[in-house]
């Protein structure tokens, strides 16, 4: 039997109970990870672990509640992995939250909620994880940003503005923690069909649109998760500042960033 990528790794995936972060979970689970799932919703986060396990047996995995906004949080979510697996390998910065405002009109605390998770959370967890990562000696942290870093539009200013944040947050990172053996990589994730759109916008309305990508089509959250588990794996042992772009070819040439319906 084949060595699992992930054996004997410990990983925190904060998001842990939406779309992309809970898949990160079970998939990590397969390759052998011990996994700690990071969420504000108790009835979330306890779900998936609870999904997780029914899926992948002998799967180690806990959830646990917090607000990594909170620097205080994010120590006490740390704590809490130490105790109950003993280290931290890898750690999965994919809590978020979104807005549709325009800059003109977005309200200011609009701007110190989006901000505050979804950017000083993952300082907050990369400062209290790094004692740990550094002690691994082999540590990957994998930042989630958006292809709304990159790409302008309208209408999420401060979301879009915070996931640019991230990619410099990375760079700096990744330069700062490579003499202690740790790797800092960003993904960007492109129109990703998980449970918050398909409740924002319902099943069928996302089943008719069309994303404005080469692909065609929306991915799923597992599409997003097998590249964070290559980054978090040592295969990945030579990359580090790195930006990927996991959307499917986004923008499509003379698409723009408008998404049209199927016909």
């Amino acid at each position: 039997m084949s060595k699992q990528r992930l054996e004997g790794k410990v990983a925190v995936i904060t998001g842990g109970g939406g779309g992309i972060g809970s898949a990160a979970g079970r998939i990590f689970c397969e390759e052998g990870a011990k996994v700690a799932l990071v969420d504000r919703d108790p009835s979330v986060v306890d779900a998936t672990a609870k999904e997780i396990r029914r899926q992948v047996a002998g799967a180690e995995v806990m959830g646990l509640v917090a607000d990594v906004g909170q620097e205080s949080a994010a120590q006490t979510v740390v704590d809490a992995v130490l105790r109950n697996f003993g280290g931290i390998d890898v750690l999965v910065n994919n809590v978020g939250i979104r807005r549709y405002e325009t800059l003109a009109d977005a309200p200011w605390d609009a701007w110190d909620d989006i901000l505050r998770v979804n950017l000083l959370s993952f300082v907050s967890m990369a400062r209290a994880a790094l004692p740990a990562l550094r002690r691994s000696g082999r540590g990957s942290i994998i930042n989630v940003s958006s292809t709304g870093a990159v790409f302008g539009r309208k209408g999420m200013g401060a979301y879009d503005a915070s996931k640019a944040a991230v990619l410099a947050l990375t760079r700096t990172m990744a330069f700062e923690e490579a003499e202690h053996g740790i790797r800092v990589n960003t993904i960007c994730p492109g129109y990703t069909r998980t449970p918050f759109h398909e409740n924002r916008l319902g099943s069928e309305k996302v089943d008719a649109l069309v994303p404005p990508c080469v692909l065609q089509r929306w991915g799923t959250p597992s599409e997003l998760a097998y590249p964070m588990l290559w980054l978090a794996s040592d295969e990945a042992s030579y990359v580090t500042a790195a930006t990927f772009m996991i959307d499917g070819g986004f923008p499509a040439e003379g698409s723009g960033t408008a998404v049209r319906s199927a016909t």
